[in-house]
């Protein structure tokens, strides 16, 4: 009695039972991706001018600000959730794996932090930052 192939019985491997909830988070991150970018790019052509200062104003507004943040918030969790697949399922040597994957969650913070932050100084100081 037991689960899984007869040879995974053997080897004592199995299902993580992550794999589910981490296909289902990649494609929701997808679908709000989507949606997002697709919600910049329209945002953007009906600007019109995207000079500077327009840019800045335009961003300004909580209502663009807070659509943008969720924008960079998603795109980096895909990110995240996209490598670490590809580093899990590529990279055989499990100290190089660790510390592949240690890289790529500090990358994705930081990088998110610094956007957020970005986005953040430009909403509440307009065009005087």
């Amino acid at each position: 009695m037991g689960t899984g192939t007869g040879i995974g019985r053997v080897r004592g491997l199995g299902s993580a039972r992550h794999g589910s909830q981490h296909w289902l988070r990649q494609r929701l991150t997808a679908a709000g991706n989507l949606v997002l970018v697709l919600w910049l790019l329209f945002s953007l052509i009906s600007l019109g001018s995207l000079d500077h200062g327009a840019v800045v104003a335009w961003l300004s507004h909580p209502i663009v600000a807070v659509p943008m943040m969720l924008m960079v918030v998603s795109i980096f969790w895909h990110l995240k959730l996209g490598m670490q697949v590809m580093m899990e399922d590529y990279v055989h040597d499990e100290g190089l794996k660790l510390l592949s994957l240690i890289a790529i969650n500090f990358y994705a913070v930081g990088a998110a932090a610094l956007a957020l932050f970005s986005i953040a100084k430009i909403a509440f100081t307009g065009a005087a930052g």
